[in-house]
């Protein structure tokens, strides 16, 4: 429950924005289904994730230079890992704003 006064959150005041790239050779389909898969990196790093006012995104571009089907399970698994961790150290490395500190920032 929020308190009387405190800030409340507004429509992409919390979004957050990914990109996940491959060499692997994707249909438009296949390149869906792996930014599905990459967005449960967002789960595992960000708490809450997917509120009403966020508008968290991933996108999936694909090279197609490495022949072959990819595993998309496999490959969806380690976008997934690589995301957690792409925002966990873009939090922890981040310096902040002018009316907004960062985790790096001195106190």
């Amino acid at each position: 429950m929020m308190r009387s006064g405190a800030p409340r959150a507004s429509r992409g005041d919390n979004s957050t924005i990914g990109v996940i790239a491959t060499n692997a050779r994707l249909t438009k389909a296949q390149a869906s289904y792996l930014a599905q898969l990459t967005d449960d990196g967002y789960a595992r790093a960000i708490w809450p994730i997917h509120t009403i006012v966020d508008g968290d995104a991933v996108f999936a571009i694909a090279t197609g230079t490495r022949p072959g089907n990819p595993d998309l399970v496999a490959l969806g698994a380690l976008a997934a890992d690589v995301m957690a961790t792409a925002v966990i150290r873009g939090a922890t490395q981040a310096t902040g704003l002018p009316k907004s500190s960062g985790l790096r920032d001195p106190r």
